[in-house]
Formats: C-alpha cells, structure tokens, sequence
C-alpha cells in the first residue's frame, strides 16, 4: 500500500538567525516533532526546511517554487504551522493548496483572531481544519483528534 503524502508548510526565511544561517534549535525541534508525528501517522512528508538544511542549503527561487508547487499539488495532505507571525511564502502555499482542493489543516498560535481575515475564512470554501493552540501537546491532541476523523469518513 503506497504512503499517503502530506506537505508541511511554515514560516522559514524569517526563522533564519543572520549570524548562523541556520534556524534556532527549538523551531527545528518543533518541526521534526511534527514531521516524526505525520511520519507516525503514515505519511511521507515533504518539508522545506528539512530539504534545504534548517536554512544552510537554501534553493533558488526558481527551485523551490517549482518543488513546492508539484508536492501540493499532488500531496494528499496540506498542514500550513503558521507560527507567530505572517509568512508570504506560507501564505502563497496556501493559496495553491486551496485552489487544488486539498484538504488543509491550519495550526493557528494562540487565537484565529491574529491571522489574515483570508486565511481565517478559507474554510468557507474548502476542506479546511483550524486548529488553535498554545503549546505543541494541544496541537497533537487535536490531530490526533483530526485524524479519528477522517478515518472514520474512509
């Protein structure tokens, strides 16, 4: 039986420390959690920060557009974690996302009412979860949660 795929979408370029050119270690930390707990869950995940070395091998734009646009485009899973604050990139991913109908999971920090009125609306037209959080346990149990779900629908 193949693996379902799921494309993890975050803030990135903003998450770089100048000086080391890398990432912090907790927001890498957070980010392979997420990544091992979709692995877990039986899914291949396709990550930028991962595939670009927490921010040491960044891609070319031409690159990693390309490579960002073909993986939503065909991943059976898009979650955007959405982080502190606003992320063009993310942003542009959940657009295609959205266009290409997939079903999409936001992880919002603290309260929906800090994100884009279009981003907090988006479920009106598509398969859209929203999940807010203060700390990583909230959101697993939440995806666990979500995940009940969907196995139920099958």
């Amino acid at each position: 039986m193949q693996r379902k795929k799921c494309f993890l979408a975050a803030p990135f370029k903003s998450l770089v420390d100048n000086i080391t050119s890398k990432m912090k270690d907790e927001d890498i930390i957070t980010i392979t959690n997420l990544i091992q707990y979709l692995e877990r869950k039986g899914y291949d995940v396709h990550n930028a920060h991962k595939r670009e070395s927490w921010g040491k091998n960044f891609m070319s734009p031409e690159e990693c557009t390309k490579i960002d646009f073909d993986e939503i485009k065909s991943c059976d899973l898009f979650i955007a974690f959405l982080g502190k604050s606003a992320s063009p990139g993310t942003h542009i991913e959940i657009g295609w996302a959205s266009a290409f109908g997939k079903p999409i999971v936001l992880l919002l920090f603290n309260s929906e009412k800090d994100y884009a009125y279009l981003v907090r609306g988006l479920y009106t037209i598509g398969n859209v979860k929203k999940i807010i959080y203060n700390s990583e346990q909230d959101y697993v149990n939440a995806l666990d949660e979500y995940f009940k779900e969907i196995e139920n629908e099958v």
